[in-house]
């Protein structure tokens, strides 16, 4: 019996195939539509933007998606952007950052495939109903996007209305005329990937611009990229500050120095103080010794009162100079803490952060005293000097 040499190829022709179909489909790198890729811009010519997949090959985006309002292009060669993966035509693989246009049958499927895939949609906040916003996504249909979606944190309804934004749909029911919408799902991811960048950059005693993003009466919540860390009021400035609200305001920049990073249990600090130049430093110049100034009481303790020279600048005003001679039992006795008072500096030590103080009073009525006692020694040193004068040419003119 013979056998057909050729249909034995043929059939393991087909069952190779076979495999490497299957094998081809069960490629965990494989693109499947709604496949989300983070790729470099390989180039822009015309209406496309071509992109670098990896070892999935090149694709394409429509420029008009990379446009700011004002139309500028929001990216670069070289830089990265995030997409989703549409279909393919062929070697041409389509992409896009969201879904938007396009109203009618061909609009609610490609509602439902974003829905179904998480391709972020665009849409437009039209006004404040009850619970959140109404939303006009894909030219013409209406979605729910409830208050606690809209942002990270509560958000003033005029912040948003009559903007596009991106959302991503997270119900979609009843063919399309029940949608819920998410905008806050978007900036979440968005902050997870920042974070995870800068656990490779960030460091402590590094310098970084923030934005405040809420204040407390112990301090206030700082923004830098994924993260969210505290800037202790402590650490606002070198001096005591009562209310935080008179230096800082919500949606501020500013630069801070990282001083803690826990990133475990997500906590973070930084200090605002450490950017600013160290007063002490210019201490025995702006307050000489022996130099009166006014400042205020600051606090009161059982050994004396701490008096504000200066932002950052405390000195030490001692219970036993107070009383003015007579012995008090605490300060409270002479000062009321607020009050503004004179003082003259009697000693100042930069490298340890003192002050020594007097009251200004008592100081000048000690100088008085003092250059008194001066003027009265000196006068009765003349007046001795006069007599042995006189007593001299008396016994020279009797010894004559």
């Amino acid at each position: 019996m013979m056998i057909d040499t050729r249909e034995e190829e043929e059939v393991g022709e087909e069952e190779s195939f076979a495999e490497l179909f299957a094998r081809s489909y069960s490629d965990p790198g494989r693109l499947e539509p709604g496949g989300k890729v983070t790729a470099k811009v390989l180039s822009i010519s015309g209406d496309w933007v071509f992109i670098d997949t990896g070892g999935k090959g090149e694709g394409v985006l429509d420029r008009k998606e990379l446009l700011d309002p004002e139309g500028n292009l929001m990216v670069g060669i070289g830089e990265s952007v995030t997409a989703w993966f549409i279909s393919a035509d062929g070697n041409e693989l389509r992409f896009t950052t969201k879904v938007g246009g396009g109203g009618g049958g061909t609009g609610n499927a490609r509602l439902e495939e974003a829905w179904r895939s998480g391709i972020p949609v665009d849409g437009l906040v039209e006004k404040e109903i009850k619970g959140g916003y109404e939303i006009r996504i894909g030219g013409s249909v209406r979605a729910f996007c409830p208050f606690s979606q809209i942002d990270l944190r509560r958000a003033a309804p005029e912040d948003f209305i009559g903007k596009h934004c991106s959302f991503r749909i997270t119900e979609y029911a009843e063919r399309g005329r029940n949608i819920v919408v998410s905008r806050r799902s978007l900036l979440e991811e968005e902050r997870l990937r920042e974070k995870e960048l800068l656990k490779e950059t960030l460091a402590v005693g590094q310098t970084v611009r923030g934005t405040v993003s809420s204040l407390r009466d112990f301090g206030a919540f700082i923004s830098v990229g994924g993260i969210e860390g505290l800037l202790p009021i402590s650490e606002v400035g070198w001096g005591r500050i009562a209310d935080i609200r008179e230096r800082l305001t919500e949606g501020q920049e500013l630069e801070v120095i990282v001083k803690s990073l826990d990133w475990d249990k997500e906590k973070f600090s930084f200090s605002l103080k450490e950017t600013l130049p160290d007063p002490w430093e210019q201490a025995v110049r702006n307050f000489p010794e022996g130099t009166y100034v006014t400042g205020r009481v600051a606090r009161l303790a059982n050994f004396g009162a701490f008096v504000t020279l200066g932002e950052g600048i405390d000195g030490l005003l001692p219970i036993s100079r107070l009383g003015g001679g007579k012995r008090i039992n605490h300060p409270r006795e002479i000062l009321k803490e607020g009050e503004t008072i004179e003082v003259k500096v009697e000693s100042v030590d930069s490298a340890g952060r003192r002050i020594s103080l007097s009251p200004a009073e008592t100081s000048r009525a000690a100088t008085r005293a003092e250059e008194y006692l001066v003027a009265f020694r000196k006068d009765a040193a003349q007046d001795a000097a006069r007599s042995l004068g006189s007593l001299g040419d008396l016994l020279k003119t009797r010894l004559k």
